[in-house]
């Protein structure tokens, strides 16, 4: 199932139902009308939140892992399919758009770039691919994790693409260059999932059996720790103020990030 929950209470208002299979990832339209759902039954669905109701199922191949909105909110892309392959979706109809080719094992992880002309990719491959939306061309290959990578985020400037892995370790790169930056150490697990914060200067990363940790991006210190184990998915609120956590003992927990 898919749960929507009221931030300021706490209370859940409603629970989506249709998928056959596990739920791996959830997102929201940037304008907050329409909720996407990537399952392990092989569909992405599209939700309207007000009432509840299924919009429409989209059919791929394999499971879904990752599933993530253009910034204008007209094209869905999802990745997780066994070959390697992504997929963009036009929102109003449903339709594939484009079908972009290149990884060597499923994709974890989706991300768009702020200006919706670039895709990043996490995959078990070991490495982290950025695509020409416009074209479904391969742009570059990023190199140098040990693990499959787990997640992907860019920045809200477009500079910095930040990828985790289950190397343990998260890694920041030149977007424009594809250099690495730095790599961020201190997990003593896995990266689950991570995210920049509103404003950019800060990256939030969980893990697998361990904590919640906040960044700061220029330096590559860590900040702080949220005492939250074992964390599949993590999210800022629009503003920064409010981190959420979600884990596999099944808690959500909002954090006060200062």
């Amino acid at each position: 199932m898919v749960k929507l929950w009221d931030v300021s209470s706490g209370t859940e208002i409603m629970s989506l139902k249709g998928h056959s299979n596990d739920v791996r990832s959830v997102a929201f339209s940037p304008d907050g009308r329409t909720l996407a759902s990537g399952s392990r039954d092989s569909t992405v669905k599209l939700w309207d939140v007000t009432t509840g109701q299924m919009i429409r199922t989209m059919q791929v191949s394999s499971s879904v892992f990752s599933v993530a909105f253009s910034p204008d909110g007209f094209t869905l892309a999802s990745g997780g399919n066994l070959d390697g392959t992504l997929t963009l979706w036009d929102v109003a109809s449903g339709q594939k758009t484009q079908t972009m080719n290149g990884n060597l094992n499923e994709v974890h992880s989706v991300a768009f770039s702020p200006d919706g002309r670039t895709l990043a990719s996490g995959s078990v491959d070991r490495m982290v691919k950025l695509w020409d939306v416009a074209t479904g061309q391969e742009i570059r290959t990023l190199e140098g994790h040990s693990s499959w990578v787990s997640s992907v985020a860019i920045s809200p400037d477009g500079r910095t693409l930040a990828s985790g892995s289950l190397d343990k370790t998260v890694k920041l790169w030149d977007v424009a260059s594809g250099q690495e930056i730095r790599t961020l150490k201190g997990h003593s697990n896995g990266i689950e999932s991570i995210v920049f914060s509103p404003d950019g200067r800060s990256l939030a990363s969980g893990s697998d059996y361990d904590k919640v940790r906040l960044w700061d991006v220029s330096s590559g210190q860590e900040i702080r720790v949220f005492n939250h184990s074992s964390v599949y998915g993590i999210a800022f609120s629009p503003d920064g103020r409010t981190l959420a956590s979600g884990s596999f003992d099944g808690t959500i927990r909002l954090w006060r990030v200062t």
